[in-house]
């Protein structure tokens, strides 16, 4: 391996610890943003899977959509029908898994959500250069492209540089 693929693959390692350290702090700011709506991140997220789909979800679809376990994605919903803000409804093709639907109230606390999500996205905007962010963004799909995004992660292949 060259000198410039190592430093490569250390730049990648170090992003990856990054987007670690964002998606805690991001979860955090999130929680924050939308608390005194009773909501949190990974509500607000459900609401956005189901609201983003256009149609009514089972909790498995949800949980693929977000690349989430069905089990912590079923907790979420459990908590959302206990506010009042999803509402199960009969599936007619599984009578045991219900397609999860948004309730007005759901409805507005997600268009709350977004629209603090989005004055707060033009702030950290004007502190950000926009071709920047752009060139970030291109980098992040790419690596979630090559990871299989929802899907388990590339790894190494045996004789290519991974563990034998």
């Amino acid at each position: 391996m060259t000198k410039t693929k190592q430093t490569d693959g250390a730049v990648i390692t170090d992003l990856m610890l990054e987007t670690f350290r964002l998606n805690g702090a991001l979860l955090e700011a999130g929680d924050r943003l939308v608390k005194d709506l009773g909501l949190t991140s990974a509500r607000w997220q459900v609401l956005g899977a189901i609201m983003l789909e256009g149609r009514p979800q089972t909790v498995a679809q949800i949980a693929r959509r977000m690349g989430l376990s069905r089990q912590a994605v079923q907790r979420v919903v459990h908590d959302l029908t206990a506010q009042g803000l999803v509402q199960p409804m009969e599936n007619p093709d599984h009578k045991r898994a219900p397609l999860i639907t948004l309730t007005p109230e759901g409805e507005a606390a997600y268009g709350n959500a977004i629209k603090r999500q989005d004055d707060w996205a033009s702030e950290l905007a004007s502190e950000i250069d926009g071709e920047q962010a752009r060139a970030a963004l291109a980098t992040l799909k790419a690596l979630s492209d090559l990871c299989g995004a929802t899907r388990r992660p590339a790894l190494p292949v045996k004789g290519k540089g991974g563990a034998s």
